[in-house]
């Protein structure tokens, strides 16, 4: 229907400018006494809206009254997936010798998203960079490009663009940017070059100083050297970065504390995060913690007491297999049924958001298949879990 209603102002101005040009009397608007207008008319009528507009673009010739038309056609074809007929609208459009710079940079544009969408990211690299050297649609050339150099994964490219970008638009990208210094950063992890991770990492908390991966990474670094004392001093900055990502640092976190044999520094660690609102995630690090130091009553109690405060279908869980290790054997075979019921349901829930799009997963991506946005999805409660 989209199609249709766009066809039909295609098809008045097809009779209208073939009239005006053949100097011939009109008798409504959109008439022409031509075979193929009438057989283009004939098709949109009978709901045949791809043979129409075969008709009617080879009728309506490009010029300055009619370039609109065909750029949205273009932009119609691409969005319905059909990117072939859309590359051929934009390519005729772009050929013609008549356009004006700012028309001729449109068709650019336009052509370009076309070869995008196609995955023909060489050719739309060649149009966005034309445009920056025309200076004409820059930003959302750049933007384009930094689309494509993010699927290619030429971090140093998206940093470039990035920087140009912010100094066009003046907005700032920080957050993006230092993703991108994230990615190098896991690459040099990768190629043993540990120094240059490091240095990429401080130029990611440069970016953003709450960029909760560097953070993450530059932990992880420091545990890997055997300087535990350092881990833990950086992993606690997540604390003020963003509480929710705690979780993601808690088993290095713990490890760290276990080398340096500061087990009651942990308990009162873990104390304050889950009093803070840090998540299941610390409150169940803290019960097997009291269960290892005091005891399996007094983890229950405490776990108990949370539930009681905040609760949560995985902290039920845990509270259910700790009562089968002290339960009679009726009550070992009822809880155990819930337990399994309460399993089947843990593992249909996911375990990561997107606050941009809603996408939802089980691992923790930085960037979002969904919406591309970088820093977007968060760890998230089970069902039936309170606010932090």
């Amino acid at each position: 229907m989209e199609l249709l209603w766009l066809l039909l102002p295609v098809a008045a101005a097809s009779g209208w400018l073939a009239a005006k040009r053949s100097g011939k009397p009109r008798e409504a608007p959109g008439y022409n006494g031509t075979p193929s207008y009438f057989r283009g008319l004939n098709y949109l009528l009978n709901e045949q809206p791809d043979k129409a507009i075969d008709v009617f673009v080879e009728m309506l010739e490009v010029d300055s009254e009619t370039v609109e038309t065909h750029l949205a056609l273009g932009n119609l074809f691409r969005r319905r997936g059909e990117v072939d007929r859309a590359i051929r609208i934009h390519q005729n459009l772009i050929a013609r010798p008549t356009l004006s710079r700012d028309q001729r940079a449109q068709g650019l544009l336009e052509l370009g998203q076309d070869y995008m969408r196609a995955g023909l990211f060489d050719r739309a690299e060649n149009l966005f960079t034309e445009l920056g050297e025309m200076n004409m649609y820059q930003e959302q050339a750049l933007e384009n490009l930094r689309v494509i150099y993010q699927q290619e994964k030429d971090w140093e490219k998206c940093l470039q663009v990035s920087a140009r970008l912010e100094q066009l638009s003046g907005q700032s990208l920080g957050t993006e940017r230092a993703h991108f210094y994230c990615e190098l950063a896991e690459e040099a992890l990768s190629a043993k070059d540990n120094d240059q991770a490091r240095s990429l990492l401080k130029k990611a908390q440069g970016c953003d100083a709450n960029c909760v991966r560097a953070t993450l990474l530059l932990g992880e670094l420091e545990a890997a050297a055997g300087s535990c004392k350092a881990a833990i001093r950086t992993f606690k900055r997540i604390e003020n970065q963003d509480l929710t990502y705690m979780a993601e640092a808690l088993p290095t976190l713990l490890a760290c504390y276990r080398q340096v044999g500061s087990q009651n520094e942990l308990m009162d660690y873990l104390h304050h995060l889950v009093e803070r609102g840090s998540g299941i995630a610390t409150a169940l690090a803290l019960v097997d913690l009291i269960q290892e130091e005091e005891g399996e009553k007094s983890a229950l109690r405490f776990l108990n007491d949370h539930l009681q405060r905040h609760p949560d279908l995985e902290g039920l869980d845990r509270l259910i297999g700790l009562n089968l290790s002290a339960g009679g054997k009726r009550a070992t075979e009822t809880l155990g049924i819930l337990q399994q019921l309460l399993g089947r349901l843990l593992e249909e829930h996911p375990s990561y958001l997107c606050n941009h799009c809603g996408f939802t997963a089980k691992m923790l991506h930085w960037q979002c298949p969904g919406c591309q946005w970088w820093g977007s999805i968060k760890p998230v409660r089970g069902p039936g879990q309170g606010k932090h």
